[in-house]
């Protein structure tokens, strides 16, 4: 309505107020898109050239104060350097002896090899540690030529690769070029070509795993939706998430700051969609319950904002606490994964609470359009019918009418999984059963184990005192597994000596990349010590020894410290400490029950050789700190509605408001941990079984029966201290 002043029509002021409104939110909405937009930009360039920072050997990872490190400080002073060798082994196709034909032709190989062209103009042998040499074998059927690539050089970029992996393809490419008329079949394998096919298995992240993880994620929204809008609008704000979270990780890889590796960079891709996912449904879900209580989406939003903001923090603070725990372990690619993931983890709540709340009101009065077919009228008379009933509204009504035989029975479900847990095999792997899939090193390793002596190829270094070299050396050859030992010597034979100290190397019988050479460098250096306490055990056998004994001392360590951050944020939270305890318990058990099960699969089912040390604490980082997220966001819930109607209704209440909500985020993040089979790599396919399997059970076990048939049980003390504030049931 129009006023008259002086003969003028004037706009009352609410109206102008309202107009000054609906632009300043426009012009917020714009600035928040823009920005977005050139996150999605800059990081998505990011993203496509992470893999460019990536540090995959495993020497780099192990601290300082391991064995295995100062032993390989201090074997740089008997030797110019230590070369990463990638072995050409060559033997007749078809099998049988050589002639001197295949002698010639190999050596045709290593001439060709040494000027073979690199991407950027170098040769190959301006990257080697010497010439190629043929080396026969002793019964005469096969052929090894070690190319050392010099140490130093290994991990320069070529390209967009390193070049370790440009060396080996190019040997690979010139073996099916020039070989094949020789009669000769020609393996890659040895430390080098381990890498490349490591490097190789890992490049699926960039393009195959997102690919696969957002496919499944859209299928999942569609069905949750039933609109043809709104999952791509959240496959969107996952795919900004992503990028942001890429804008920041690779400067800091790329200056050393953070340590990435395939399988952090991996694990960053599928944490990240799911997070994002998963804090859009709650936020979308919100915002449909007020699109039947208030008039305009805007106002609508403002609520389910406020509504959503808690929960959403409190869930992204317990995980990225969890994951911040792992900057305590001593493993350099734990340690890296804790920020890692805690970047990506902090880009999903960004672009889940701006990006996303920006879409959803991007047509202003007319965004109820956007939930179309199912567009939420405003009919606020119908809300408490429409969150209450269905489907939920009935599973809730059945475990609150009978909440304690409910309970008990999936707790003791769980505790009978649970038993299983001792029987899981996570004392580590070695090189060659980390691939599921056959792999041209692998293949290799065996030619080579068949006709030569695999571990003098990466023998173990022992480093120790003058005086005790020889009396070392007898320990050591009384090993078993040990083939043979002798000092490092000078051009007279003579052992070299450095300060005192001289050094020792072991060839085992299996190859230095088995768990067996694992075992035998682990007997070497007991054997070593009880001789002399003062010398070091390394080489890559006891590389591996000390990574796995540093995971499981991990375990021990950080464990108990995720459980203390994640009950202080629980805390925080519900304002309570019952409530807190019983969550932590379940979700342990949960976790427990989860590796129980995966022991029976992968002992029983997929009859795997056993499983990484770092398996059970990545398991149980994920599982605890992620699918707590799932007893936050009803536990909120159920703390709200207990505020109004008592414990006992708020329970009933709670989960039938979050039933379905939560239920497809679950479902969600185990689809999105699955996608990582798509990586043919043991570790990374234990882990997507255990994070999927876990999120699964928490999801329709725990959150659904267990942790409410408990809470209900308890009824208003599960509140206290503070249980005053609730009313009476």
């Amino acid at each position: 309505m129009l006023s008259v002043d002086g003969g003028r029509r004037t706009r009352p002021a609410h109206k102008d107020a309202s107009r000054r409104g609906s632009v300043l939110r426009a012009l917020l909405l714009a600035l928040v898109l823009a920005g977005w937009l050139a996150a999605g930009a800059f990081g998505g360039m990011a993203q496509g050239t992470l893999s460019q920072v990536q540090e995959n050997d495993q020497a780099a990872f192990l601290p300082a104060s391991a064995e295995s490190t100062r032993a390989s400080e201090l074997a740089a002073e008997f030797t110019e350097g230590e070369p990463l060798p990638a072995l050409v082994v060559l033997e007749p196709t078809g099998g049988g002896e050589l002639t001197p034909a295949h002698v010639a032709a190999a050596e045709a190989f290593a001439a060709a090899a040494v000027e073979r062209e690199l991407p950027d103009g170098q040769v190959v042998g301006d990257v080697l540690d010497g010439p190629v040499p043929v080396v026969p074998a002793e019964d005469g059927q096969a052929l090894l030529l070690p190319v050392a690539i010099t140490g130093e050089l290994a991990n320069e970029l070529v390209g967009e690769d390193r070049v370790v992996s440009v060396v080996v393809d190019e040997l690979r490419t010139l073996a099916d070029e020039e070989l094949i008329g020789a009669d000769l079949t020609a393996w890659v394998t040895g430390p080098a070509g381990y890498v490349a096919d490591l490097v190789g298995a890992f490049g699926g992240i960039d393009g195959v795993l997102l690919a696969v993880a957002l496919v499944v994620v859209l299928v999942i929204l569609v069905v949750v939706y039933r609109s043809p809008i709104l999952p791509f609008t959240v496959l969107v704000t996952a795919v900004f998430a992503l990028c942001a979270a890429a804008l920041v990780v690779k400067p800091l890889a790329a200056n050393g700051t953070l340590l990435l590796n395939g399988q952090s960079q991996g694990i960053l891709s599928i944490l990240v969609v799911g997070a994002t996912t998963d804090y859009c449904l709650l936020v979308v879900a919100r915002y449909r319950e007020q699109l039947v209580l208030r008039e305009t989406p805007a106002e609508a939003m403002r609520v389910a904002w406020r509504a959503s903001l808690e929960p959403i923090l409190a869930s992204a603070g317990t995980v990225i606490v969890g994951l911040l725990c792992l900057l305590l372990s001593d493993l350099g690619s734990n340690a890296s994964l804790g920020p890692v993931g805690a970047i990506g983890i902090a880009a999903s709540v960004l672009a889940a609470l701006t990006f996303l709340p920006a879409v959803l009101l991007i047509a202003g009065r007319r965004s109820r359009a956007l939930f179309w077919p199912r567009r939420p009228a405003y009919a606020p008379e119908t809300a408490d019918t429409n969150q209450v009933g269905g489907l939920w509204g009935r599973i809730a009504g059945f475990v609150t009418r009978r909440p304690r035989p409910v309970w008990l029975a999936t707790a003791v479900v769980l505790l009978g999984l649970a038993a299983f847990l001792p029987t899981l095999q996570a004392e580590g792997t070695g090189e060659a059963e980390v691939f599921l899939d056959e792999v041209e090193a692998v293949a290799g390793e065996e030619v080579l184990a068949a006709h030569f002596d695999a571990g003098q190829v990466q023998p173990v270094v022992i480093i120790t005192g003058e005086d005790h070299a020889d009396d070392v050396l007898e320990a050591v050859l009384a090993v078993d597994g040990v083939d043979s030992a002798r000092p490092v010597t000078d051009e007279s034979e003579q052992p070299v000596v450095i300060d005192g100290r001289v050094q020792l190397e072991a060839s085992t019988t299996a190859p230095a990349e088995s768990q067996e050479a694992t075992v035998t460098a682990g007997d070497i250096r007991a054997a070593a010590h009880e001789v002399d306490p003062d010398s070091l055990v390394g080489g890559a056998a006891a590389e591996r020894l000390d990574t796995q004994e540093t995971a499981a001392q991990d375990l021990r360590t950080i464990i108990p410290l995720v459980l203390a951050a994640i009950f202080v944020m629980l805390v925080i939270l519900l304002r309570a400490i019952v409530a807190p305890l019983v969550i932590l318990a379940v979700n342990v058990l949960s976790f427990a029950a989860t590796m129980g099960l995966s022991a029976i699969v992968f002992n029983h089912v997929l009859d795997f050789p056993g499983a990484d040390a770092s398996v059970p604490l990545y398991g149980f980082v994920f599982l605890v700190a992620l699918s707590i997220d799932y007893s936050i966001f009803l536990m909120t819930r159920v703390r709200e509605e207990s505020l109004a109607h008592g414990t006992r209704e708020g329970i009933r209440r709670g989960l039938a408001v979050t039933g379905g909500v939560i239920t497809s985020a679950g479902l969600v993040l185990a689809a999105t941990f699955s996608a990582l089979v798509v990586i043919p790599l043991l570790f990374l396919v234990q882990l997507a079984f255990i994070v999927a399997v876990g999120v699964l059970i928490d999801t329709f076990v725990v959150r659904t029966l267990l942790l409410p048939g408990i809470v209900h049980d308890i009824g208003r003390p599960v509140w206290w201290p503070w249980r005053d504030r609730v009313p009476q049931d």
